[in-house]
């Protein structure tokens, strides 16, 4: 393992405790829990604009072109055009802590119960009917042309203009986070009663897996969709979806952090993933890495003075961090970890 020190590209040191961090092309977002984003230029830290959402902020994700950015929080949601910098906010009183961009000219929004699906002017293309509680996360799958969206019970999956669903997948529970599979085979939920339920997508076949102390509220792909990651334990663990799946395998369990409060898979198809601890630690690690069921040391590491509370890859080669006192850092990625 190497203790980095390297210096950072650039810092910066924003008015709030960051919750969530968003790249794009040439930018980067901060959001901060009182309910303000930094937008910022990517490779010198340089200030572009604000977005303000009342309530507070939860998550924001950028246009696939970088020409808008949505944000979410718990009163209603906002968007910001690059162009001119305007800013549309809609305070429909509703909670939200889910977007996602299926193309430039359309993002989905949690709202409630409900998913709404706008256009990069706000205007609503269409919505889901209610669901059983609170959408809690969704994702696009078909190139964006189905939504799905979880809730209590299952996830629900829509096609364009369809309020009722067109498929759903159904396990009792609270359903806290989404991931799905890049080409569409398996969509994964991390979940409240501590497991991730699995189902594969052409028939419903599904399994549980279980045994986590505590909920899985993080959980991602990496660009391949061969390594699932995610929270739970102390230990981060990765499951390998190479072949017929993860059925009757162990995971690898990452061990640096005594609480996770990031994950973020590098670009591309290197198995290296980044996470950021509570305590401050923010480690890489190679997914590819020892055997199935054994514990994996982090290849790079670093610990700083403050939790860390968010962070996102900027490019292959650069990751962005934040802590809990606002300061936000690029950095670079070793040569070692490059290739």
């Amino acid at each position: 393992m190497t203790t980095v020190t390297t210096p950072a590209l650039w810092t910066v040191t924003v008015d709030d405790a960051p919750v969530a961090v968003a790249t794009a092309d040439d930018l980067v977002a901060i959001a901060g829990a009182g309910g303000t984003a930094w937008i910022l230029e990517a490779a010198t830290g340089t200030p572009v604009g604000t977005v303000t959402l009342p309530g507070g902020l939860l998550a924001l994700e950028f246009s696939p072109d970088a020409a808008h950015l949505a944000l979410v929080g718990p009163t209603g949601y906002g968007l910001w055009r690059r162009s001119d910098g305007r800013i549309l906010v809609s305070e429909t009183g509703a909670w939200s802590n889910a977007v996602g961009w299926a193309s430039p000219d359309r993002v989905a929004v949690a709202s409630g119960r409900r998913a709404l699906v706008l256009d990069p002017e706000g205007a609503l293309q269409w919505g889901t009917d209610p669901a059983p509680s609170t959408v809690t996360d969704l994702a696009w799958l078909r190139e964006g042309r189905r939504l799905v969206s979880s809730a209590y019970g299952g996830v629900r999956c829509h096609e364009r203009h369809t309020d009722k669903p067109v498929a759903e997948y159904k396990y009792l529970g609270s359903h806290l986070a989404i991931a799905l599979n890049p080409n569409g085979r398996w969509i994964c939920t991390g979940n409240q009663d501590a497991s991730i339920h699995i189902w594969r997508t052409r028939d419903g076949d599904d399994l549980t897996m279980q045994g986590y102390p505590e909920k899985i509220a993080r959980l991602a792909f990496d660009d391949t969709g061969r390594w699932l990651a995610s929270d739970g334990a102390p230990d981060i663990t990765v499951w390998d979806f190479s072949g017929k799946g993860p059925a009757g395998t162990s995971p690898r369990q990452l061990r640096a952090h005594e609480t996770i409060t990031a994950l973020a898979w590098r670009p591309g198809s290197s198995a290296v993933l980044a996470s950021a601890g509570a305590e401050g630690i923010v480690a890489f690690w190679r997914a590819d890495s020892g055997r199935p069921g054994a514990r994996v040391k982090p290849t790079w590491m670093r610990e700083l003075s403050e939790p860390v509370t968010a962070l996102a890859w900027a490019d292959p080669r650069t990751l962005v961090i934040a802590d809990y006192e606002g300061r936000v850092e690029a950095w670079p990625l070793p040569d070692s970890l490059a290739r």
